[in-house]
């Protein structure tokens, strides 16, 4: 890690949940962390004062995801250097049978979960390449792999990125830039607080639901140089859901 290029690390959505345990590991392994949030701002100061209680660096990026304009912003240099570590975690649900699905949720869903990611992407990448060093970290989901009645636009929006992200990996390769993702299944956030009730847990045969910390954990080894060598695939970590 001594020898990788002077950069920053951006975590979309990281004001809570899977985002914010992303934000601490990365910072606790000395990258500066640019820690973004839509609305919760209070979640988002506090990410922020508990890297820097623990001698890590972050800043405070509030932008939208869905704002081709704000993600422009989140991605260009500053005095820190090019974002070298990119995380697209920030995502949204609009669940509904397909009959019933509107056009707006479905849209909505793809244009935040799929389109951001994209061009968040696509933003950070030549730095990456001409830098040869380059880690992207997609949050997909075990719903982007296995059937979940009920999230139709949802589970389109995340094989999408399963599929970007293959793509992706193939083509920016040999230049030293790794793109991956880690596809969570039933994680105790505020994301999921509404299915949490009733037996779900029992589907999985962990019998259990995953913590935040468990998936970044994940997130934090692949943007990792021990994890050169990994790229174009997808993580699952879903206590044994999708097996």
């Amino acid at each position: 890690m001594s020898e990788r290029p002077e950069g920053v690390a951006l975590v979309t959505g990281s004001s809570r949940g899977i985002g914010a345990a992303t934000a601490l590991m990365l910072a606790a392994d000395g990258w500066p962390v640019r820690v973004n949030y839509r609305s919760d701002k209070e979640g988002a100061v506090e990410v922020v004062a508990q890297i820097e209680a623990a001698g890590g660096t972050a800043t405070l990026w509030q932008g939208d995801i869905a704002d081709s304009g704000d993600i422009a912003r989140m991605t260009a240099p500053d005095d820190d250097g090019p974002v070298l570590v990119l995380v697209n975690n920030a995502g949204v649900r609009m669940d509904n049978l397909s009959p019933q699905l509107e056009d707006d949720q479905w849209q909505t869903v793809i244009d935040i979960n799929l389109t951001a990611t994209f061009r968040a992407t696509r933003a950070v990448l030549p730095k990456m390449m001409r830098a040869r060093f380059g880690r992207v970290i997609n949050v997909a989901s075990v719903a982007g792999i296995r059937a979940n009645p009920g999230q139709a636009n949802y589970s389109a929006s995340k094989a999408g990125v399963i599929g970007f992200t293959k793509t992706v990996a193939a083509e920016v390769a040999r230049r030293g830039v790794t793109v991956n993702a880690v596809a969570p299944g039933l994680i105790e956030t505020a994301f999921t607080e509404d299915v949490m009730e009733g037996d779900m847990a029992k589907a999985i045969p962990a019998r259990r639901v995953g913590t935040p910390e468990e998936v970044a954990a994940c997130i934090r080894f692949l943007a990792s140089g021990q994890a050169s060598y990994v790229t174009g695939t997808t993580l699952t970590v879903d206590g044994g859901l999708s097996a």
